[in-house]
């Protein structure tokens, strides 16, 4: 199940100091997603937080990737530069995505990240991004489109050119309001259909009640 996935440099701070460590987290990113198996759909490294659009393609896959991605990533930068200790803030966090309904406002939200940020004034302008893949058809041997991004056209070129419209409608207030507070609740961002379908089979609340296991049905 696909999820999006969140992680902010220590107290905010940088992550990424030069042009080298955005190369260098990308090729461990690559490293650790084909040894953990999981598809990368949408990426943005931004100075002091990444976002990741991922689905794992078993249990536990995406722990399992950051946990490598982040002594890989960590270490190479502390050498460099030298450095010691950490670089994240605690645990990464991760929201579960309802794919036919969300999935596409979450690619926009990750790549559009810069714009919002104000370093560019089009998101094909920032080199750390997935967008020229998905929006433009540049080879990104990371990102691997997902069903419901290759549902957008039969056709190659036409895909890219639907999903530049999308990108260019940008994501309304409640839509990006949304999808920041399950990011940071870590629920499950969808339908309540699909937030009672994971907390079926995860035993775990999905949707933004109490925290806690989510109550037992009254129903027969």
């Amino acid at each position: 199940m696909t999820q999006h996935v969140i992680q902010r440099g220590n107290d905010r701070k940088n992550c990424f100091f030069q042009r080298a460590d955005y190369l260098r987290y990308l090729q461990a990113l690559m490293d650790a997603s084909t040894t953990r198996r999981c598809r990368i759909h949408a990426y943005v490294l931004m100075s002091n937080h990444v976002h990741l659009l991922v689905t794992p393609d078993e249990a536990g896959a995406v722990g399992r990737m950051m946990q490598m991605l982040g002594r890989k990533y960590v270490r190479a930068v502390n050498d460099a530069i030298g450095r010691t200790g950490t670089l994240w803030e605690g645990r990464y966090k991760a929201s579960l995505v309802d794919s036919e309904r969300y999935l596409l406002a979450c690619y926009r939200y990750i790549e559009l990240n810069p714009v919002r940020a104000g370093m560019v004034s089009l998101p094909g302008e920032y080199p750390w991004s997935s967008y020229r893949c998905n929006a433009e058809g540049l080879g990104d041997p990371l990102i691997r489109q997902h069903e419901v991004f290759v549902r957008l056209d039969r056709d190659d070129a036409a895909r890219c050119e639907a999903y530049r419209d999308l990108v260019a409608e940008g994501i309304g207030d409640e839509e990006l309001a949304n999808i920041r507070l399950y990011g940071q609740r870590q629920r499950a961002l969808g339908s309540r259909q699909f937030q009672e379908r994971i907390e079926r089979q995860c035993g775990v609340r999905a949707g933004l009640g109490s925290p806690g296991r989510p109550r037992k049905s009254q129903s027969g």
